[in-house]
């Protein structure tokens, strides 16, 4: 996309038609996407969590290429609708990238549009993305992450404090945090001896202020990538199109970031995922999207991991594959945190899902990414699990049943009064060594002779 033609889709946030939040929420996206779930018939076994129903994948795909013609973007800046053509989304989808290369030198990763049941191994970006973390943390989470092998690009948490003074969005702390944050990555990525691999960072950036502070080849470089959001549901605001031109000139890549409430506007899993599908093919324009995340959140389990979100993770992914190819990444963001054995059977059962079904991995979030319970050790577990998913041509069948038998190890976590949070970064690791403690290598030891147990090649 040029710039003049971003300029153009711009200003549609100062033309078109005017209408209230209120009225976006009900009128715009409740209604036509009830309307469009009942017209095509859309349900959902939870049982049936990576489905096999190529119809579904083809009604999902018209059905959410129809809600974005019907309703277009609301921009939450200027109470307005910027909307797209059939011709334009269409546009959109052929030019949607299959292949992208990330980092740089001998750490380039090249990022491919999976397919259904592919055999090539899906990518490992590993870190607690947007995960709010103490400085005095900071450090030792991203250089647990970016030690382990196994990871092919890394992504952080997000900077509470700096210096010992509290971060504030569109303030001087948000300058600094998201430029130390670029500091102590590329500090670990040095120490782990791949200085070039790619990045998704400026996870300190609240605002656009701190996203352009973060454009410099001494910090975010052209070959690494930065978010730019769409909200709940089908909205943008100016601030996060500032952020899409911010990288048009520079280079850098815009990874589209919708985090799709499944129970919410949308209802349950099938209106939910339509809701998704619709913000990815908008981000094509509006964020200028060189891949695309995907983030489903369940309105009570919250976890990437329940029930809901793993059915829409695998028929979005699965959706693409079949019908516009692109680079979709799927957020892992488990409900429990370290220590626990239930945020490594989590980590499995999101991991076999995705691959299985055409997408690339990326976290992950642990404790719901709400507490710096996160660690290199369950990022670890991802990659050897989603790898071995590949290798062993595991068919999406055999995927399902053993994440049913994962459920039963993990789904009782959703009901718990005050959550599995787990324990604390510091708890889990030596803070000299940056290495899992006994207690915590030993659960994942015995983690992965289950998973061997259930038929697992790692």
């Amino acid at each position: 996309m040029d710039t003049k033609q971003f300029l153009e889709i711009y200003e549609r946030g100062k033309t078109g038609e005017k209408v209230s939040k209120d009225s976006w929420d009900m009128d715009y996206i409740i209604d036509n996407v009830m309307d469009l779930v009942d017209e095509y018939e859309f349900d959902w076994d939870r049982d049936n969590l990576i489905p096999q129903d190529e119809q579904l994948f083809s009604d999902m795909f018209q059905a959410a290429r129809e809600l974005l013609l019907r309703t277009g973007i609301y921009n939450m800046s200027t109470g307005r609708i910027m909307k797209l053509t059939a011709e334009e989304i269409d546009e959109g989808l052929r030019n949607m990238k299959t292949t992208l290369t990330m980092g740089e030198g001998k750490d380039a990763y090249t990022l491919v549009a999976r397919e259904v049941e592919d055999v090539r191994p899906p990518a490992i970006w590993a870190g607690n993305p947007g995960c709010p973390t103490p400085e005095r943390l900071y450090y030792p989470i991203v250089e647990s992450v970016a030690k382990e092998p196994i990871i092919d690009l890394l992504t952080c948490g997000s900077l509470v404090d700096v210096d010992g003074y509290e971060v504030k969005n569109g303030e001087p702390t948000e300058v600094f945090a998201v430029r130390r944050e670029m500091e102590y990555l590329h500090k670990a990525l040095q120490k782990a001896g791949r200085p070039g691999m790619g990045l998704l960072a400026a996870e300190s950036a609240v605002t656009e202020i701190g996203d352009l502070a973060a454009v410099s080849e001494k910090w975010l470089r052209p070959c690494d990538s930065h978010l730019v959001a769409l909200f709940n549901e089908l909205i943008m605001d100016n601030g996060n199109l500032v952020r899409t031109a911010n990288s048009l000139d520079y280079g850098m890549k815009n990874a589209s970031l919708a985090c799709t409430m499944v129970g919410g506007l949308g209802g349950d899993a099938p209106g939910s995922c339509m809701i998704m599908i619709a913000s990815i093919m908008a981000a094509n324009w509006f964020a200028a999207a060189d891949y695309h995340l995907c983030h489903p959140i369940h309105i009570t389990d919250v976890a990437t991991t329940a029930r809901g979100c793993l059915w829409l993770q695998s028929v979005l992914c699965q959706t693409f594959a079949r019908h516009a190819p692109a680079i979709i990444v799927c957020d892992l963001w488990p409900s429990s945190g370290c220590m626990t054995k239930e945020l490594l059977y989590e980590v499995a059962a999101n991991s076999i899902v995705v691959t299985v079904s055409g997408g690339h991995l990326e976290g992950l979030g642990a404790a719901n990414g709400r507490v710096p319970h996160g660690s290199g050790l369950e990022c670890r577990l991802m990659g050897e699990v989603g790898k071995a998913v590949a290798r062993m041509k595991m068919t999406r069948a055999e995927a399902n049943e053993i994440v049913l038998k994962l459920l039963e190890k993990y789904e009782h976590v959703f009901g718990m009064e005050d959550g599995n949070a787990g324990k604390c970064f510091d708890e889990a690791y030596d803070m000299e060594t940056i290495e899992p403690l006994p207690e915590w290598q030993q659960m994942y030891e015995e983690v992965k002779a289950e998973l061997k147990e259930l038929g697992l090649d790692l």
